[in-house]
């Protein structure tokens, strides 16, 4: 080992500190990186391997009741390879124990064979004995929030028609890796079930003896769905087809798509900012050093080592500091992204979890790491190089300054010595402190970045529960009911409002584009279910038009007052040109609204609706549930305040845990930036500061100058990392935006001033470190060393 790489341990060594808090800002960058691609490719591949082992069909397609002889004509359409029938309807559970009522959605399974797509994945038990209509399966989440086990059973309302219903075994399928209930936003396994029957038992259930109402299509490698879609409408339209739809429509599918586009999201955005300030760090740490080291830097060169040898002996002990983030890094990241994918592959019903985080991924986050580190300390690297060795054995000559109008206002403002000490230093070293508030305003950024997310989720929940839907519960029903429904649900135990709604499902075509929606049509004075503009007013949808939300709008490429072209798949099944009438801002779908009265003149039929939305008298809720049970045609009845409290408690359970991570990664920034700050000073004016204490300042004074000039630096980053924490929320709410749901941005001032409280707080308590250093001073010792 030669003497420079000896110094090169020593130097490590004794900046072991420094070099640690810097590279514990690099391993966030490594770690969110590692973590957003593991979790990313945890759940693609495990939902690939899950789709291909299981067979999840690609094309989807829902009728009133077709005959099985279509399904020869769906076989011989181009490109298809698989096509399997089934019979599928909802039901109101009674469970026993509980007077909530639950719904289910039932799906007929083969008699023979088993079935050939959308398998499902036998848990426990068997499947149901075509012999034993009563026998059925269920979906293990559904199972386990209710706590039933094999041999138990509970009461079916199947179309006016009471069953009790055995289960025989519990399954798991990858058509419903994300389970939301009819009229619901979240999971909800204790209250939406899947139910398998048999065939026989379905059929018979729902009047489908020699009929199928849904069918499931596998097609040939790299076939274009649109043309199958198109044919498989076009068999179906006779028989009542609701239109066909590919796995990009599908709703467990498509929720598994957004989470994964927001993972993309996380990785493209975050790790950068990481990677960026451990290289200003380690910059900044670098040229303070060569600054220091200036004759031993002469002394090396001028026993022979060459301008190459002292460039690699600074690039390396960058390279040192990067080493050890990486690791940390890796190691950090590689358990986050486990045990978030564990957590993911649970939330989303996945009998199993691939977990492989690829060599090229850690190759990737370790390269990053090292390069952002080595252009850091390239400048200060290549400044020792290119000293010579006659001018490096020479101090280096002092800064040169003159008084001007900053001196004169400081004077004439009778600021303390140590005061304009603090301020001379931050204005003639501008560019350093700069840097140094740059630093510490992404910290603050940072913890904007997570907090928002709090503010923003309390706008969708008060525009969504409490402004949108103020109804105590809606009521489903199988298929359109005349508007004599809502008399009949007014007379129900604990009723006091009910109001009606009614949903078409169509396609709106505009040109080249086209995009299916669910068009929600209601009277303009209603009052539980209510739409609203973005400052939470009621917006009275007009008569003759129809209103869109501004993301469907933007999809289509549509404005107020443009015509658009919408086939019907439900109703009268009728195509009709529409006027839109306004846009409003939504956060959750892509809402379409039309007027009560226009909808049922257009398909010039009587009143007729889908829904019925109620408030309810607490105290008659049990009463309300109970006769629920035994009202035929009622499908599902979605309790809003469960719904809203399944939606409150999930995110909070991931906004809590979002926020720690941030929390810690903003105060590890201001750590490192703060100290190696601090301590560069230290080590610049080391002589400075002890010819105070010499010549009478006390050690609270000196250490004023020291720790004011930091905490100075520290609210000049404040309105910096505002503007920084505002520009990364509003990258977020538009890489976490989708078809589903957008993130309103909404940034509160609480919001700032907590990312400000802990980034000063961080900041104070690092000094405080630095401190113990500066009253541990030797004076003789540090008055001995040579300027």
């Amino acid at each position: 080992m030669q003497a420079i790489d000896r110094k090169l341990l020593r130097d490590f060594k004794r900046l072991w500190l420094q070099a640690l808090s810097i590279a514990l800002v690099l391993a966030c960058g490594v770690a969110i990186l590692l973590a957003s691609i593991g979790m990313y490719r945890a759940l693609s591949e495990t939902r690939e391997a899950y789709y291909e082992r299981n067979r999840f069909a690609d094309v989807f397609a829902d009728a009133k009741r077709a005959t099985v002889a279509v399904l020869d004509d769906i076989a011989e359409i181009e490109g298809v390879l698989t096509v399997e029938e089934r019979i599928t309807g909802y039901a109101i559970l009674d469970i026993p124990g509980k007077s909530e009522t639950a719904v289910g959605r039932i799906l007929s399974y083969p008699e023979t064979g088993g079935a050939v797509l959308n398998i499902p994945l036998l848990i426990t038990g068997r499947f149901p004995d075509p012999l034993h209509p009563d026998e059925i399966v269920v979906n293990e989440p559904f199972a386990d929030e209710n706590g039933f086990r094999l041999g138990d059973s509970f009461s079916a309302n199947l179309r006016g028609n009471k069953r009790t219903l055995t289960i025989v075994g519990t399954v798991l399928s990858p058509e419903f890796v994300y389970t939301i209930g009819p009229g619901a936003l979240m999971p909800d396994n204790e209250a939406f079930g899947i139910i398998w029957m048999s065939e026989r038992a379905a059929a018979a259930a729902f009047d489908m003896t020699g009929a199928f109402n849904d069918v499931s299509v596998s097609l040939a490698a790299n076939v274009a769905t649109e043309p199958v879609i198109d044919r498989i409408d076009d068999l179906l339209e006779i028989y009542g087809g609701l239109g066909a739809y590919d796995r990009t429509n599908h709703q467990s599918d498509a929720f598994m798509d957004a989470e994964l586009k927001q993972l993309r999201g996380m990785a493209a955005i975050l790790p950068p900012i990481f990677f960026g300030i451990s290289g200003f760090l380690v910059s900044m740490v670098l040229s303070r050093i060569v600054a220091l080291e200036r004759s031993e830097i002469g002394l090396l060169k001028a026993i022979g080592y060459s301008d190459t040898e002292i460039c690699l002996h600074y690039l390396m002990l960058a390279g040192l500091i990067a080493l050890v983030g990486v690791v940390i890094g890796w190691i950090a990241g590689t358990a986050l992204a486990r045990s978030l994918a564990i957590q993911y592959g649970t939330f989303f019903n996945f009998p199993f979890l691939i977990f492989r985080v690829s060599y090229w991924v850690y190759a990737a986050a370790g390269l990053a790491g090292l390069l952002t580190t080595s252009l850091g300390a390239a400048q200060a690297a290549l400044r020792a190089a290119r000293l010579a060795p006659a001018i490096a054995m020479q101090p280096p000559a002092p800064p040169r300054f003159k008084r001007s109008w900053i001196d004169a206002a400081m004077t004439t403002l009778r600021l303390s010595q140590p005061t304009i000490m603090i301020l001379r230093s931050i204005l003639r070293w501008p560019v350093r402190s700069l840097l140094t508030s740059f630093g510490l305003a992404l910290a603050v950024a940072s913890v904007i970045a997570s907090l928002f997310i709090n503010d923003s989720l309390d706008e969708i929940v008060d525009l969504t529960f409490y402004q949108t839907n103020r109804q105590d519960a809606m009521l489903l029903f199988d298929d359109e009911v005349p508007e004599i429904a809502l008399e009949h649900a007014r007379a129900l135990p604990g009723v006091l409002q009910a109001e009606s709604q009614q949903f078409h499902s169509a396609i709106f075509r505009n040109g080249h584009l086209s995009e299916r929606v669910a068009i929600d049509a209601r009277r303009p004075d209603s009052d539980l279910s209510r739409v609203v503009d973005r400052d939470g007013n009621p917006f009275a949808v007009p008569a003759g038009g129809i209103v869109m939300s501004d993301r469907l709008a933007e999809k289509l490429d549509i404005r107020p007052g443009d015509r658009i072209e919408a086939e019907f798949l439900s109703g009268k099944r009728e195509t009709h040109v529409l006027t839109v009438n306004g846009l409003i801002e939504q956060h959750l779908g892509l809402g379409t609204y039309m007027d009560f009265e226009t909808m049922n003149a257009m398909f010039r039929q009587a009143p007729r609706l889908s829904a019925i939305n109620v408030t309810v008298d607490d105290a008659k809720l049990d009463e309300l549930h109970a006769a629920i049970k035994e009202t035929p045609r009622v499908t599902g009845l979605v309790a809003m305040d469960k719904n809203r409290r399944s939606f409150e408690d999930t995110i909070e359970q991931n906004i809590a845990v979002m926020n720690t991570i941030y929390i810690v990664i903003a105060v590890l920034i201001t750590v490192g930036v703060t100290y190696n700050a601090a301590r560069i000073q230290l080590s610049e004016r080391a002589r400075e500061l002890a010819s105070l204490r010499i010549l009478g300042f006390n050690r609270d004074e000196v250490s004023y100058i020291l720790v004011g000039e930091m905490m100075l630096i520290a609210i000049i980053a404040q309105p910096f990392g505002w503007l920084f924490g505002s520009w990364i929320a509003r990258a977020m709410t538009n890489a976490f935006t989708n078809d589903l749901y957008t993130i309103p941005l909404v940034l509160e001032p609480s919001i700032f001033a907590a990312a400000s409280l802990v980034v000063l707080c961080s900041a104070f308590a690092s000094l405080m470190v630095v401190r113990r250093r500066l009253n541990r001073l030797d004076l003789i010792a540090v008055m001995k060393t040579r300027e």
